[in-house]
């Protein structure tokens, strides 16, 4: 791994854990071993470092929801998988990190809305016509509609108080949503393979 690798990775770790704006660029030299001279070498300030981290981070996400779509056995499999990725993103993160990313890195949090605007809208989107095609979700939904719901579902975990305040882990509001949001738009069909699913999920966390 490169240094700048190694920086790219233990600073995605830092911001994480304690949020972006309580992470200073001596601590992440810190806990590096290296100087704060060797990150400027590769990032002019904090604001570059942010960016490449949020810029690797949406670019991986890409590759899994692209990946999830060709892997999936159907649209409901998809919706599982994809879940898991958010659960992966959700765990242990610091309830700050997109306030942080807001308030004091406005540009990056522009390109963050973008590939959740742009992206995930329509991997979702593509998401519920696959499922209306096979049967699975309602004929009579608007899919425009129902695609920014569950769009906004996602984006709300990190703004709901039970999470900010750290009642509850926002991987337990993210896995309620999704239950709830296949529930109101399956067919007879598509609540018997949600069923299946949900009765394997339980078998295997016993």
């Amino acid at each position: 791994m490169s240094i700048k690798e190694r920086i790219q990775q233990k600073a995605g770790e830092l911001f994480k854990r304690y949020g972006i704006r309580s992470v200073t660029m001596d601590e992440i030299a810190g806990q590096l071993g290296i100087s704060k001279k060797t990150i400027y070498q590769f990032y002019s300030d904090k604001e570059a470092l942010v960016e490449d981290i949020f810029k690797g981070f949406t670019d991986q996400k890409k590759q899994h929801c692209n990946y999830f779509k060709d892997a999936a056995e159907n649209a409901i499999h998809e919706q599982y998988l994809a879940g898991d990725m958010a659960q992966e993103i959700f765990s242990n993160m610091n309830s700050s990190v997109l306030f942080d990313l807001n308030r004091f890195h406005p540009n990056v949090f522009a390109e963050f809305e973008k590939f959740k605007k742009q992206f995930l809208f329509n991997s979702i989107r593509e998401n519920i016509l696959r499922g209306i095609k096979e049967g699975l979700f309602r004929k009579d939904i608007d899919v425009d509609i129902i695609t920014w719901l569950r769009l906004e579902m996602i984006s709300g975990v990190f703004h709901n108080e039970e999470v900010v305040t750290g009642k509850t882990k926002p991987n337990r509001f993210e896995d309620e949503m999704k239950d709830f949001f296949l529930h109101g738009i399956c067919t007879d069909k598509g609540l018997t393979l949600l069923s299946k699913y949900k009765h394997q999920r339980q078998k295997k966390q016993i």
